[in-house]
């Protein structure tokens, strides 16, 4: 009698924990409220350059869909590579009718301003939830003539073409790598190098996603080991040859 009772027990348990479960997924797509402004300049920062490292994001696949992000965003860098979907909303005048979506790449910082007050011209001061969009990528929810329109924000998984890049620079002494179309949630914490006459050695963040060691590394093929936000791990071995170049750029696994 005791075996026949534990069943409906556990199955009391089992629905509990599944719907715990959908709760917390629900909280993580939930949209959030932020602000939205989009750089005229087309070779400004939010194209060529920026904070994350990325310099021609063209040529590092992020193309026009991509973001400059608040202090309260940008988490000092960790957040460049993640992937965020916007909406215009609650401003008939300048949103787009229907509120359509866009998915945007974290490729740049946007600074405060605080010689302005946050709500005319300081949008990025802390602690605000603001985005810098690239022209092409605004004009997809908002009129461009707008200044600055409201918005809801959630992360999204990204979906990368290719596998994990790894454009390597530096010297001898000092070696450094850009970690460049990551899949999936996008953010990378945490990057690991091997050559064949090594260990794996973990890398220290420089700044956004360029990662760095003191290891002298010539002459060894190199594998990367890369750890996402969510914890998700790829290796990618023997990605780079031993007669690899600075300035190259090679493709390993995806997440």
């Amino acid at each position: 009698m005791a075996a026949a009772h534990q069943v409906p027990v556990l199955l009391c348990f089992i629905i509990i924990m599944t719907i715990m479960l959908q709760a917390s997924a629900d909280d993580d797509e939930e949209w959030k409220s932020a602000t939205a402004t989009y750089t005229k300049q087309r070779d400004a920062s939010i194209s060529t350059e920026g904070a994350c490292g990325y310099g021609d994001i063209h040529r590092a696949s992020y193309g026009e869909y991509s973001a400059g992000l608040s202090t309260m965003l940008f988490n000092k860098g960790s957040r460049c590579g993640a992937c965020f979907q916007l909406r215009c909303v609650d401003h008939i005048l300048w949103c787009l009718q229907g509120s359509p979506s866009v998915v945007l790449t974290a490729t740049d910082f946007c600074p405060p301003n605080y010689g302005l007050s946050s709500d005319y011209g300081g949008w990025c001061n802390f602690p605000n939830h603001h985005f810098e969009m690239s022209e092409a990528a605004f004009a997809q929810i908002a009129l461009p003539k707008a200044d600055i329109v409201p918005v809801q924000y959630r992360r999204v998984e990204c979906q990368r073409k290719g596998g994990v890049r790894f454009t390597v620079s530096g010297n001898l002494h000092f070696y450094q790598v850009l970690v460049t179309n990551v899949g999936l949630d996008g953010e990378v914490v945490a990057v690991k190098v091997k050559g064949s006459r090594t260990g794996w050695i973990p890398m220290a963040r420089n700044w956004g996603q360029l990662w760095q060691s003191n290891i002298n590394l010539s002459g060894q093929p190199l594998s990367f080991e890369v750890t996402t936000s969510s914890r998700r791990t790829v290796t990618s071995y023997n990605v780079a040859p031993p007669n690899w170049q600075f300035g190259q750029t090679f493709q390993g696994k995806q997440l």
